[in-house]
């Protein structure tokens, strides 16, 4: 079983910055790719980065993209999304999640960090 920890979240100013942390923990060893998520109320869960947990390659959505910038540090056992020039609408609960190298598709969840851009 693999444990995911976000962090980083909080509030900024349009235009600012943050960078979320995704800390793994347990069966690491079983992580394919961690991907982070995005999901407002009353909304679908929708996508923003991928990264394979070996290292390398990414893959963006579009809204994000030039934006967000996905990457993993080894050592640490975590994933990060740094966040620039944020826009209102990019104001929701972020999450990260783990795709096993058992599994079909993502399988393991963590809690959630809030993100908030005032205009």
């Amino acid at each position: 079983q693999v444990q995911l920890v976000e962090s980083g979240g909080g509030l900024v100013q349009a235009g600012g910055s943050l960078r979320l942390s995704c800390a793994a923990s347990g069966r690491t060893f079983s992580i394919r790719t961690i991907g982070w998520f995005r999901q407002a109320p009353g909304k679908e869960r929708e996508f923003v980065a991928t990264i394979r947990w070996s290292g390398g390659s990414t893959f963006y959505a579009d809204p994000v993209k030039e934006r967000f910038t996905i990457s993993r540090d080894g050592a640490k056992n975590s994933v990060y999304l740094q966040m620039i020039s944020l826009k209102p609408e990019d104001t929701t609960v972020y999450y990260c999640a783990a795709w096993s190298t058992t599994s079909s598709a993502y399988d393991c969840w963590g809690q959630g960090t809030q993100v908030t851009v005032s205009s």
